[in-house]
């Protein structure tokens, strides 16, 4: 790794240890502090030609002092000893006029990670900006290429990103590691007559060999920017609602936020208390797995040193747990789940522990299907593939935004349609889950597929 970053994994070790033996030389009574690298190369190709190459490089310590229980942060992007010195005295002076907190302080010493499992989460991209640029201009000339309506193109984007940290504290832990996350991405603008559509298309992966193939990238952009051509308004109903998998994502999103540790311990979400009670449609089950080998959200601890552990958040649609921090945890009176930064590698299935299980019994199917036989299902509705604005409410879980997609007759899709909003309320909405799709991407901390909802109401004309 000398190769890819200015400082060794030992040298970010010592910097952390030099800022914990600063602190408590100086008053602190226990400490927490992370030191991190990274950097990475962005090039960007529009209608055949360079637009943008971005190279940017990064490093930071934060320290976190606690003094009984007043607490004190502070941040630098120098790593020189008198930078890391004037640092930890900053996060003193702010302890040290800092109201005592009672559920202040680091998590408890019988949860850090003892063993730190290898989840292959590093694959670096020896990748040039003149080879970068190629793969771009393939991608875009893809699209270009997938419909004769292609009209222009916003671009097609190369990056790649390598990091690595390391965090320690006061209760001895001292652990790190580094990763990758590369990706490919393209959007297009279709035109016909007076309409204009535009769409993208991206893949994201820890390794540049697990990317999708860049004229696939660039096809799939094109062929979604031309399919939303000549979309029309519809008149306002109640009806059917699939939610394409990346949209569905967003909706496990907002579970996460509604039974996220701030929200809780604040009561402003709509899932207080919901703990051991059901909340989505049986037997859906979303599994944390946390260990998962290239996982875009794996990692063998969280930000607090706390060991990540597998479970089962939703089990056939009853809440299992919680996403806690050792904070959010105190306040509710509960432990931390090893959450601190958020969650790792939700997957969202019909029953079991992963994405290929199967349900039994209950309102879904008996095993994983594709979208258009989650289509047949739905048979006259409405098929969501953007979301627009936020018109999320997590205290009252009532759920409005702006919407396109496809219009769906007899199970096959009809037309497009756009500027249209589709309501409801998170709750019911989660109740009303009938089906899933297999068709999920490892995009991010969710992985669902395409979600069938019962009823919502779409408001068009």
């Amino acid at each position: 790794m000398s190769d890819r970053f200015a400082y060794a994994l030992e040298a970010l070790q010592q910097i952390v240890r030099d800022a914990g033996a600063d602190a408590m030389n100086h008053g602190g009574t226990s400490w927490e502090a992370e030191a991190s690298e990274g950097g990475g190369q962005s090039v960007t190709v529009r209608r055949g030609e360079v637009e943008t190459i971005e190279h940017h490089r990064d490093k930071g310590l934060g320290v976190t002092v606690y003094i009984g229980q007043r607490r004190g942060h502070a941040s630098t992007s120098d790593f020189s000893p008198q930078a890391v010195r004037d640092t930890v005295d900053k996060a003193l002076t702010i302890a040290r006029y800092t109201a005592p907190d009672e559920c202040a302080g680091l998590a408890e010493a019988d949860l850090m990670a003892r063993d730190i499992p290898e989840l292959d989460l590093y694959h670096p991209w020896e990748l040039s900006v003149e080879q970068a640029m190629v793969l771009a201009r393939r991608c875009e000339a893809a699209a270009l290429a997938a419909d004769p309506r292609i009209s222009n193109s916003e671009g097609a984007t190369v990056s790649s990103h390598d990091s690595h940290f390391v965090y320690g504290n006061s209760w001895g832990f001292l652990a790190g590691y580094p990763g990758s996350r590369h990706s490919v991405s393209c959007s297009v603008v279709a035109g016909e007559g007076d309409g204009m559509q535009r769409d993208d298309w991206y893949t994201t992966a820890r390794s540049p060999v697990d990317l999708e193939d860049v004229e696939q990238v660039g096809r799939i952009a094109g062929q979604r920017a031309a399919a939303r051509l000549n979309a029309r308004k519809i008149a306002t109903v109640e009806a059917p609602v699939v939610f394409e998998a990346p949209a569905a994502a967003s909706l496990i999103g907002h579970f996460v936020a509604a039974v996220s540790g701030g929200n809780l311990y604040r009561k402003s979400s709509f899932l207080t208390d919901s703990l051991g009670r059901r909340v989505f449609s049986a037997p859906v089950t979303i599994h944390e797995q946390p260990h998962l080998r290239k996982g875009l959200s794996s990692a063998p601890f969280d930000n607090e040193g706390v060991a990540t552990t597998a479970r089962d958040v939703v089990a056939q649609g009853m809440l299992q747990g919680y996403f806690l921090s050792s904070y959010s945890a105190r306040k509710l009176g509960l432990a931390s789940t090893g959450n601190a930064g958020g969650p790792h590698n939700l997957l969202v299935s019909s029953a079991g522990h992963g994405p290929e299980a199967m349900a039994t019994e209950g309102p879904l199917a008996s095993a994983a299907r594709s979208l258009a036989a989650l289509l047949k299902e739905l048979d006259q509705g409405l098929l969501i593939t953007e979301l627009l604005g936020q018109g999320v409410n997590l205290v009252t879980g009532d759920y409005s935004r702006g919407a396109a997609g496809f219009w769906v007759e007899g199970g096959e899709i009809a037309y497009p349609v756009h500027e249209i909003t589709v309501a409801g309320n998170l709750r019911q909405m989660f109740l009303g889950i009938r089906g899933i799709a297999d068709d999920a991407r490892p995009q991010g901390s969710v992985r669902c597929g395409s979600l069938l909802l019962e009823r919502m109401t779409v408001a068009g004309e």
